[in-house]
């Protein structure tokens, strides 16, 4: 595949996306979706924090990219922007601890 960065489903799957990707040697930056936006609800940030661990536990900080699951306009504009809200403050928390 000759793409830079893909972003996919990956909430809702237990992140096995994740396992098959490192086990056949993925190079590609990846951007699994960090919290389910089909479900009606506000993802708190420490959920989150959470599912982000999840995921640098099996790819390179460097290679993760940070975005809600696909079909986010799906979602009133209340309950987008204040799961936006938790998602940066998430990221900013981990990158934080990491330095």
């Amino acid at each position: 595949m000759d793409a830079d960065v893909i972003t996919f489903e990956a909430s809702r799957s237990d992140l096995l996306i994740l396992d098959a990707l490192r086990a056949n040697n993925f190079k590609t930056e990846v951007g699994p979706g960090v919290y389910d936006i089909h479900s009606p609800r506000v993802p708190s940030e420490e959920e989150i924090v959470n599912a982000l661990s999840r995921m640098l536990a099996r790819i390179n900080p460097e290679k993760l990219w940070v975005n809600p699951d696909c079909g986010l306009k799906t979602r009133g504009t209340t309950e987008t922007v204040a799961s936006l809200k938790n998602m940066v403050a998430a990221a900013k928390r981990l990158r934080a601890n990491n330095e």
